[in-house]
């Protein structure tokens, strides 16, 4: 009789690591984009008060810590680090000092550190949640910083093993040249060892399809995977 070789996980692990790890989950209130709102979010913040520091706002006034402020966005609450400055003359305009909700800023958010967005597309996404009453520099400022955020992130090294990955795609809304459309994020969710799941990468195309995955498979194994 043909002895059966143990699984290289045992399935007790393999239960726990199963459990939970459909990649949509990653959305969900508390789930793993709010680290990536969060850092966005922050980092456009301090590209304001860089931008500010360096008008009429600099004069004699500098950075002066932080304060906290929560905000309330599609798929529920996000606290955020504020800067201040000396003079208490910083006035964001990504959250206003008195707002306390942040509609559509999780969808914006997924498209933009998705792998496949054009800097035009993220300067559309900016110019929404600033509105139109903001000058062009700051735009020009908090795009920079947004894309040197989006980069690092996008190309940060892989772990050599995952034990479980899980791809999947969602659709979007992307403002693309005026309209409109609905373009699929490609996602791939990985789980350790210990059971903690980490967003491997975000890719946005018009329509899901094998050569796409090949792609986002082939970026993977080319960041360590």
């Amino acid at each position: 009789m043909v002895r059966c070789k143990a699984p290289h996980i045992p399935d007790a692990l393999l239960d726990q690591l199963l459990s939970g790890a459909d990649p949509k989950t990653a959305f969900d209130p508390g789930g793993l984009l709010d680290d990536l709102k969060k850092a966005l979010a922050e980092r456009a913040l301090n590209a304001e008060m860089d931008h500010h520091l360096s008008g009429d706002g600099g004069a004699g006034n500098s950075r002066n810590g932080y304060g906290r402020k929560t905000v309330t966005t599609d798929t529920g609450r996000l606290d955020l680090s504020v800067p201040r400055d000396r003079q208490a003359s910083f006035d964001p305009q990504l959250i206003a000092k008195y707002q306390r909700r942040f509609p559509g800023f999780d969808e914006k958010v997924i498209s933009m550190y998705a792998r496949g967005m054009s800097n035009r597309e993220i300067v559309g996404h900016l110019h929404e949640l600033y509105g139109i009453d903001v000058s062009p520099d700051l735009i020009s400022a908090v795009t920079d910083a947004v894309l040197e955020e989006i980069a690092t992130w996008q190309a940060r090294p892989l772990e050599p093993v995952y034990p479980i990955v899980f791809f999947d795609a969602l659709r979007v809304k992307i403002r693309d040249e005026g309209f409109v459309r609905n373009k699929a994020v490609h996602v791939a969710l990985g789980v350790r060892a210990d059971g903690t799941k980490e967003i491997l990468g975000l890719w946005i195309e018009t329509n899901e399809g094998a050569k796409v995955w090949l792609r986002v498979m082939t970026e993977m194994k080319n960041r360590g995977v």
